[in-house]
């Protein structure tokens, strides 16, 4: 009699043992595969966000451009409205001056 297991070698695995492995392997894999899947996919989401944030600091950027020209502008407006108002004053006061120096005569 032989101390040797019937289907092989002491150090050689069972077909059972590599069937074991191979299934033990191919879940790691498929982990490993899930795993890549879904930092590849937090990678475009990041980027994709890079994008978003570019975009809002060039709107970001150009709305205060646009803020800041209308601010001119109001500013403008409201010294030429009250330069306007100044001689309408002079205007009115002038006439009125006309007008009562007619009333007197």
């Amino acid at each position: 009699m032989s101390d040797r297991p019937a289907n092989g070698s002491a150090n050689e695995p069972s077909s059972v043992d590599i069937d074991a492995a191979t299934r033990r392997l191919m879940t790691a894999l498929e982990a490993l595969e899930s795993a890549v899947e879904r930092r590849r996919e937090a990678d475009r989401d990041e980027n994709e966000l890079a994008s978003r944030i570019q975009a809002l600091g060039a709107d970001r950027s150009r709305l205060a451009d646009e803020l800041d020209g209308s601010l001119v502008k109001s500013r403008r407006l409201e010294r030429v409205n009250r330069e306007i108002a100044d001689r309408l004053d002079v205007a009115i006061g002038t006439i009125r001056s006309v007008l009562h120096a007619e009333e007197d005569s």
